[in-house]
């Protein structure tokens, strides 16, 4: 039987509706992609302008908004006087942009004069450091002191060649400014030397030196290193006429140069000291100046100024070096003698080899009990130095058996207490003669009289039995 017309086009409906489907399916599938597409552009876009956002807080949200002094001095009164000193509160905006400076928006506090509110721009962020910005409701603050500065040309030997030309340049036709900047708890000290054009307060870091190391402490003949470090702005066209570096000693009035250092001529000056370079490698690459003394002595005990040059231009900062080296203790007569109740001892302790000079010497009396006692300090001798700076003193403890009830003796300690430590020295010292003997000493005597009666009886039997053995041997021959 032929198919019934029905039938002929029952394939040909099914192609069409399933071709119709699958180009469905494809276009929602090529929808689903675009819109996938358009979501994966967005989210790129998202997070790329939330990691500016970031970097942006990142590069200016971290630096301090710093309360200063402004130092000048008043105007001399004629004959070369110069007049009294005034200091006013200012503000420092720093900044590591000068395009992110907006002066509108920033409030200016009540008891600061808007002319004293400056905006630094510090392309290096060393003005940033997290010690110059503390918590907010924080207690200490970091110093900051900003002074007018002078640009001018030096006569020492190794900066001279940075000033070669007798004409000064155009750039220094500007307002200059020297600030000095010290973080919490002593962590950094800055000294910049900013520019700003005549009449601004936009101001720009062309030099800075920093120093991690403001207080630094030694002991004897260990190497040591006073950080030092600058940075200059490369678009200032004193940074690329070469630099000089200087360290300079102080203490009490008294100065000397450990080393200067001429980076245009690449020359030492004469005056280096013994023991003191620099690393010349990390100075020209990286600005590292800092002093490699390689043998801490006592004489090596004061301030050191870290001094950067650049022509017409300087900036410095000072640390200070303690070396401090705890004493020897040594006790004489040692051993100390035996002694007997009513005798009096003389004892010497001598602490040697210290600095600085702050020492506290005392005696102490540990006895056979375990319980300590202090003595007192005893007769106490003036300072002594030696040879190689370091300091001597002594202590002399009369100890008198009658008056003090030492037992049958103990431990008798001298100590010293100096900045770079708590020393101890200690000798044994028995005391013998007509004291009360100790439970001990009584159970010893008890147990020797046992031994000793024990031996006597055991050689009375001894002896008594070999008498009778020979009696009895007399007796027998007789009969």
């Amino acid at each position: 039987m032929a198919p019934s017309s029905g039938e002929n086009h029952k394939p040909s409906l099914v192609r069409a509706i399933t071709a119709k489907e699958s180009s469905w399916t494809a276009i929602q599938t090529q929808t689903i992609m675009t819109n996938f597409s358009t979501i994966y552009k967005l989210s790129l876009v998202a997070l790329t302008c939330f990691f500016q956002v970031l970097l942006v807080e990142a590069s200016t949200g971290s630096c301090p908004v710093l309360e200063c002094w402004f130092v000048q001095e008043k105007a001399g009164r004629g004959g070369g006087l110069t007049g009294a000193t005034t200091q006013e509160k200012s503000l420092l905006h720093i900044q590591t942009d000068a395009q992110s400076h907006d002066a509108a928006s920033q409030k200016t506090p009540a008891d600061i004069n808007p002319d004293r509110v400056y905006f630094v721009t510090d392309p290096a962020a060393t003005l940033c450091h997290h010690s110059l910005n503390p918590p907010r409701g924080s207690i200490k603050k970091p110093q900051c002191e900003i002074n007018p500065f002078l640009p001018q040309p030096s006569t020492l030997t190794w900066v001279a060649s940075l000033t070669d030309s007798a004409l000064s340049p155009i750039y220094l036709e500007a307002e200059w400014f020297s600030s000095a900047f010290q973080g919490l708890n002593e962590q950094l000290g800055i000294s910049t030397i900013t520019r700003a054009p005549t009449g601004s307060k936009e101001h720009n870091v062309i030099l800075s030196v920093t120093s991690k190391t403001l207080s630094v402490k030694s002991r004897l003949g260990e190497p040591v290193l006073l950080d030092c470090g600058f940075w200059t702005d490369p678009s200032s066209p004193l940074s690329g006429s070469g630099f000089a570096v200087e360290w300079r000693y102080q203490f009490r009035g008294n100065g000397r140069v450990v080393v200067a250092y001429d980076g245009k001529r690449d020359r030492l000056a004469d005056t280096q000291e013994e023991g003191a370079t620099l690393d010349f490698e990390g100075l020209h690459e990286k600005g590292n100046a800092s002093l490699i003394l390689q043998e801490a002595k006592v004489r090596h005990s004061g301030t050191y100024i870290c001094s950067v040059y650049l022509p017409y231009l300087l900036a410095q900062v000072a640390l200070d070096l303690e070396i401090v080296e705890p004493p020897s203790l040594s006790i004489h007569p040692s051993p100390l003698p035996l002694a007997v109740p009513g005798q009096t001892l003389n004892i010497l302790c001598e602490a040697s080899g210290f600095a600085p000079l702050s020492l506290d010497l005392s005696w102490e009396f540990k006895g056979a009990d375990g319980k300590s006692r202090p003595l007192g300090s005893g007769s106490v001798t003036g300072h002594r130095q030696t040879w190689d700076g370091t300091y001597s003193q002594s202590t002399r403890l009369e100890l008198d058996t009658s008056k003090l009830d030492l037992g049958t003796g103990g431990e008798i300690t001298c100590m010293a207490v100096h900045p770079g430590g708590t020393r101890r020295a200690s000798a044994t010292l028995n005391v013998i003669g007509f004291s009360t003997p100790s439970i001990e000493d009584s159970m010893a005597m008890v147990g020797v009289a046992l031994v000793l009666y024990g031996l006597i009886k055991f050689v009375s039997w001894t002896f008594s039995s070999s008498g009778s053995d020979e009696t009895d041997q007399q007796d027998k021959k007789e009969k």
